[in-house]
């Protein structure tokens, strides 16, 4: 079933669990995504990326996306990630998303909370949620996002951010990175208690991809309701399709596609058991 981001995340706040936000690029890893949520019984987030739109149609991925997702026998909504330009917001509002991400994050708190507002009574309008961050998630190996500051969340800039923009989740930078970690992670638990507190809203995690399954699981129990999953999903299907390649033979495209969703399934399965 096809329903509303914040619907989802709601019910997961109240449930303390987390939903998985998959970042999609083919129809094999929307398909896959779809497919390992309806063998978990558990919803799940289908997640765009605003720096995809180069090479995915938008408005055809979001026909697909959707038909797919009526047809799911669980919760299923449509995600734009990392929107930076609100052109790209109003084009994922008019095709149908659930829910955007304005990323103001490289501003000001009073620029990002002015620029954050204008998105928010934009899409509020058309019945879309929004997420947003403050704070800065660092870029680590292997990530294809953005280089972030890491710079940490401030409980009280964020109440006073979600309290001035109305924004529905808030993504929370406690020291994950996007992508894998390059050292030994240093997440702030602590720090996720007092914006959970400050905020009161879903809180999301961006940097899924490495995080030590304790910490993941702790982190759900302290309020993280979203948490957002690219880069493990991505490595599993570069593997798969290296080791087809050394093999040496001649394989039709279309079993080499199959081979790729079957070969993602297994990681997407694993975040998803953890944030149950």
């Amino acid at each position: 079933m096809f329903i509303n981001t914040k619907e989802i995340l709601s019910v997961a706040q109240q449930g303390n669990y987390a939903v998985p936000a998959f970042n999609v690029y083919s129809l094999e890893t929307l398909q896959a995504a779809i497919h390992v949520a309806e063998q978990e019984k558990h919803p799940v987030i289908i997640a765009l990326g605003e720096r995809y739109f180069d090479t995915v149609d938008v408005e055809g991925f979001a026909a697909l996306a959707k038909t797919l997702a009526e047809k799911a026998a669980v919760p299923v909504s449509l995600h734009l990630d990392h929107a930076y330009q609100k052109e790209s917001i109003i084009r994922a509002i008019n095709c149908g998303f659930s829910s955007v991400m304005y990323d103001g994050s490289k501003y000001e708190l009073a620029q990002n909370i002015d620029y954050t507002k204008d998105i928010v009574e934009l899409a509020h309008q058309a019945g879309v949620s929004v997420e947003a961050e403050i704070g800065s998630t660092a870029r680590g190996a292997f990530s294809d996002e953005e280089e972030g500051t890491g710079s940490l969340t401030d409980p009280q800039s964020a109440k006073r951010f979600v309290e001035e923009t109305r924004v529905d989740f808030l993504a929370a930078s406690i020291g994950t990175v996007h992508g894998m970690y390059t050292g030994e992670p240093d997440i702030k638990l602590e720090l996720l208690d007092k914006i959970q507190q400050a905020v009161g809203i879903p809180l999301v995690l961006h940097g899924g991809s490495g995080t030590p399954d304790e910490t993941m699981q702790q982190a759900v129990a302290r309020g993280i309701c979203k948490v957002n999953v690219n880069t493990e999903v991505s490595m599993a299907a570069t593997l798969y399709l290296k080791e087809s390649f050394e093999k040496g033979q001649h394989m039709h495209l279309s079993d080499i596609m199959a081979g790729m969703q079957t070969a993602i399934e297994p990681v997407m399965a694993k975040f998803t058991r953890l944030l149950k």
